[in-house]
């Protein structure tokens, strides 16, 4: 049986954006040392870096001794985002732009997270970092909160938000999930559907699981680790799920989506034709990664008001 034809099913600037990613950073990536993948992986999101969009300041400062980046705003709403990298790279510079344009276009405030990486850090060290800055960021400012993140970042705001119920469960209001790594089952949907997806394949999944728990076996039933293995999910926030069709990860959004809807919850799940993992960064290249991040602005927007237009 042969596998999607993404010849066809990405146009001429999503392969345009592969392309000039690969400049930087190879599709063989994980055969690099982890230093050697930061390097190039730090290269690429330099590269692509659109600066700050005109009245947007930022500045670092320690929460729960997480070192985080402050986008300034003086709305009430708070958005916490955690950075993607499949735990192993990735900081505040990579993905600086997109929150200074999140905030931006949304008027909130933004604290990005720098949690700690593998192989340096294991399991459950970054979710310990993720709730640690979260705990501090909700002390700090007394207004809503909005989780969101990309990928692993995406896994860390859901992780969160599971973790916050019945302790600061009425100050987080939303959720907006970026083709997030939530641990559902590898054995179906787009798993295997697009188990060789340029950008990110299930081997490159599997080389970031084995860095993140250093071969060790894998939890069960933790959702600090992968919020689909939770066996409650009801009482969860609002939830944006955002996911791209050529990515391993799409049936991942599907599958929380249905799982919060069939507990009683608010959930959305979007996943965009013509799209690849990581396209947040293609957003300058990109018609329909543009499209793709304004959905991803709109969504915070929105659960930052309270609405609920889906």
């Amino acid at each position: 049986m042969s596998g999607p034809d993404y010849a066809k099913l990405l146009d001429a600037e999503v392969w345009a954006y592969i392309e000039r990613g690969a400049e930087f950073y190879p599709p063989n990536a994980v055969a690099l040392s982890i230093q050697e993948q930061r390097a190039v992986y730090n290269a690429m999101c330099a590269a692509f870096h659109q600066g700050y969009p005109e009245g947007v300041t930022a500045q670092d400062a320690p929460f729960g001794g997480v070192l985080c980046r402050i986008y300034q705003s003086a709305s009430p709403v708070t958005v916490i985002y955690y950075h993607g990298g499949g735990f192993v790279v990735g900081d505040l510079n990579s993905h600086d732009d997109v929150c200074a344009e999140i905030c931006a276009g949304t008027g909130y405030r933004v604290v990005s997270v720098d949690y700690a990486l593998a192989p340096e850090t294991m399991f459950p060290g970054c979710f310990n970092d993720a709730w640690a800055a979260f705990d501090a960021i909700q002390k700090t400012y007394p207004g809503p909160i909005v989780l969101a993140g990309d990928s692993a970042g995406g896994n860390l705001a859901a992780a969160v938000a599971h973790h916050a119920r019945g302790r600061a469960v009425d100050r987080v209001i939303g959720q907006v999930l970026i083709y997030p790594g939530l641990g559902g089952d590898r054995g179906q949907g787009s798993y295997i559907t697009h188990a060789n997806a340029p950008e990110l394949t299930t081997a490159d999944m599997a080389f970031y699981m084995k860095v993140r728990f250093g071969g060790a076996v894998t939890p069960k039933g933790d959702p600090r680790f992968a919020p689909l293995q939770d066996s409650d999910f009801s009482n969860l926030p609002p939830s944006v799920l955002i996911t791209a069709e050529c990515d391993p990860l799409a049936s991942d959004g599907e599958a929380y989506c249905n799982a919060l809807v069939a507990a009683g919850g608010k959930a959305v799940w979007i996943n965009e034709a013509g799209l690849v993992h990581g396209c947040l960064r293609a957003r300058v290249m990109s018609r329909k990664a543009a499209e793709f991040f304004d959905k991803v602005v709109d969504g915070i927007a929105a659960l930052g008001r309270g609405d609920w237009p889906y």
